[in-house]
């Protein structure tokens, strides 16, 4: 391996560890969205929720001034705390039969599973990269390359299928939340997917052979046939 090569390959590994890095925060953290009820009158109580792959959260706020477009809770007084339950993904009980944890504990399998996956093929990547910082282990670069490239299709699934349960939850006439946008951890998701997904497919393209400068040197070089 060239020393263009490596430089190459440590500069794109870099760029992939903030990929690595949105990811683990994404995956850990739960302000995928926010939810909120649609109010249009003060001196009430609003629930807002917040949820990621593993648990979901409600507060419960003191309106003080509604929002004049109806989105939200508007000017709350005394924050409040928190209320965050896991979802039992392998497990039933009491929360099981509300409406949100059974539509988020449906979708959240799915998710949780698919960005465990997503993280597997992140460390397998980041080791197959290390590995080929060897001359004589360079061909790992090659699957390095696919395992982030796979990484950040799984990641961007698993957006996908956390906007549905949001998109479920809001459309059903079974739940208060009305209004809702996404927060900082789907943000550092999406983020990760691009970052992985482009820093794979460079690798790929890194660890190709590499091409003559002219192709009639490779045909004037060949041996003459007996």
């Amino acid at each position: 391996m060239t020393e263009g090569k490596t430089g190459k390959i440590k500069l794109t590994f870099c760029i992939v560890a903030v990929g690595i890095i949105l990811m683990v925060v994404a995956v850990s953290t739960d302000y995928w969205a926010v939810l909120s009820p649609r109010l249009e009158t003060f001196n009430t109580t609003c629930e807002e929720a917040h949820f990621g792959l593993w648990r979901l959260c409600t507060k419960q706020t003191f309106v003080v001034t509604a929002d004049p477009d109806g989105k939200g809770c508007g000017a709350t007084d005394l924050p409040g705390e928190y209320n965050c339950t896991y979802f039992k993904h392998f497990t039933s009980g009491e929360n099981a039969e509300i409406f949100q944890f059974t539509t988020q504990k449906e979708y959240s399998i799915s998710a949780a599973a698919i960005a465990i996956i997503s993280v597997g093929f992140m460390l397998l990547g980041t080791v197959c990269v290390l590995l080929s910082f060897n001359k004589s282990l360079d061909y790992f670069l090659k699957p390095a390359g696919m395992f982030f490239t796979f990484s950040g299709l799984c990641i961007i699934i698993s957006v996908e299928v956390m906007r549905q349960s949001v998109k479920r939850m809001i459309d059903s006439d079974e739940t208060i939340w009305i209004e809702y946008h996404y927060a900082w951890s789907f943000a550092c998701a999406s983020t990760a997917f691009v970052i992985l997904f482009i820093g794979g497919i460079t690798l790929l393209l890194i660890s190709l052979p590499r091409m003559p400068q002219n192709p009639w040197e490779t045909c004037m070089d060949a041996p003459p046939e007996q």
